[in-house]
């Protein structure tokens, strides 16, 4: 009996010891079969408890009459599926008749506290099935990436951790333009650094824009076709990214095929629609600070904006068939920014907003797409770099995470698929110039002392 008491001391020693020091190897071990186990015995209670139960129907209550037995309880949802994941569980509910999933939805909050689970979300998967994604810890605390994602789709790269523990993708193809909002160390430049890490494998031109003389953008360079450092390279590579949409363009009005003899889904409308000898690449626009591009001072300054934000307009509003998709980087992004930026912003589909500094830049972001979504950016601590609200204008937002990746890890990736850059003609004059990367025995040879 002494050693089975050890035993369990040691054993609820090393749980709490892992509850503490690493949540998801505890949530592995024991955390997932206590939250099953609790889930399963409370069920019941609890969605009675949170009003999702119905009453019984009227069959029931007739046949229990007739047979003299007790009146039958309110009936919860059923579950199809309870599922163990690497950061919580997944549950799926069948709705019962009259049940809506904005009730479910709404309960979320005391199905966490019921559960003793982290965090609760939900979302319908069809008419009258629910899936409940319950995370066992806060999987933002400390970011592990799978490592299996799901890339089988061209343009469609992992770039942050969701707080139910999915995994967030940007996808181009889906949502071609986004704006990312962040103040100062928000973690924004972490951000942006795990896209072009995600990029650079692909076969993809990267053009970036950084007016702050490049030192976001151009330790990378060597994987970018075209850079610009101040406002006036900048106008003349946009306007070069216009001409070379116009090109892109030729290209599919030639390859189109209109004709009886071919179906409506071979019809070329894009450069998708085109065969992969004939396919321009696509072209990724990352603009590290937009502000520097709208700021003038002077006259010429002025006539210099303009163009540039009529720049980005044709390109948000016509660049996604010809393969040209916007990343737009800033700490504020509103109407004071002059005139065309809401136009701009109005073609900016995907939304992500870091910490920022005030309510109206988190309304920037999400304020025509969704009230809690603004409620949730502002609420971003300081302590917690790289946290951050993504939505798009279905409505739809959650809280992400980047893992951190320092500038050095940027480079050795950048570096290692520096081959992949493609050469544009159209954008030739604006690609980097970046010197050959000595060896490392000859900087050890330079610095070096001289030895007797």
């Amino acid at each position: 009996m002494t050693g089975f008491t050890v035993t369990l001391v040691l054993v609820v020693a090393a749980a709490g010891l892992l509850r503490w020091r690493r949540p998801a190897w505890y949530w592995m071990t024991f955390g997932v079969t206590l939250a099953a186990l609790r889930v399963r015995l409370r069920y019941a209670s609890v969605m009675d408890a949170c009003r999702l139960t119905v009453p019984p129907s009227r069959w029931r209550l007739a046949l229990a009459r007739a047979t003299n037995r007790p009146i039958p309880e309110n009936r919860p949802p059923r579950i199809l599926r309870l599922r163990p994941t690497r950061t919580g569980l997944v549950l799926r509910l069948k709705l019962r008749p009259g049940q809506d999933a904005f009730d479910v939805a709404a309960a979320s909050d005391r199905l966490r506290h019921s559960f003793t689970m982290y965090g609760v979300t939900s979302r319908e998967l069809r008419s009258g099935v629910v899936e409940l994604r319950m995370t066992g810890y806060d999987v933002l605390k400390r970011v592990q990436m799978p490592a299996k994602t799901d890339t089988s789709r061209p343009m469609r790269i992992p770039v942050a951790l969701r707080e139910d523990g999915g995994v967030h993708y940007r996808d181009y193809r889906a949502v071609p333009h986004a704006l990312t909002l962040g103040a100062t160390e928000s973690g924004k430049s972490v951000y942006q650094r795990n896209l072009v890490a995600g990029l650079a494998p692909h076969d993809v031109a990267l053009v970036g824009i950084d007016c702050k003389q490049g030192v976001e953008l151009f330790p990378l360079a060597r994987r970018f076709s075209a850079l610009a450092d101040n406002q006036d390279t900048a106008l003349d590579l946009l306007e070069a990214l216009v001409d070379h949409m116009q090109d892109v363009y030729q290209v599919i009005r030639a390859e189109q095929r209109i004709s009886i003899a071919v179906p409506d889904a071979e019809i070329a409308a894009d450069i998708w629609d085109l065969p992969e000898h004939l396919r321009p690449v696509p072209v990724v626009v990352l603009v590290d600070e937009v502000a520097e591009l709208a700021l003038y001072a002077t006259k010429e300054e002025e006539k210099r904006r303009d163009r540039i934000i009529t720049a980005l307009v044709r390109l948000a509003q016509l660049g996604r068939a010809a393969g040209i998709y916007l990343e737009i980087c800033g700490q504020r992004f509103g109407s004071e920014l002059g005139k065309g930026i809401t136009m701009l912003r109005a073609q900016l589909t995907g939304r992500t907003a870091h910490r920022v500094n005030d309510e109206s830049s988190a309304s920037m972001a999400f304020g025509d797409i969704s009230p809690d979504a603004v409620l949730a950016a502002i609420q971003i601590p300081t302590d917690a770099p790289g946290v951050a609200v993504t939505g798009d204008s279905s409505g739809g937002w959650a809280r992400i995470r980047a893992p951190h990746t320092s500038l050095r890890q940027a480079v050795n990736i950048c570096n290692r698929h520096a081959d992949r850059a493609p050469h544009l003609p159209a954008l030739a004059a604006f690609r980097p110039a970046v010197p050959a990367v000595p060896s490392a025995r000859m900087s050890l040879s330079k610095t070096a002392p001289a030895t007797a």
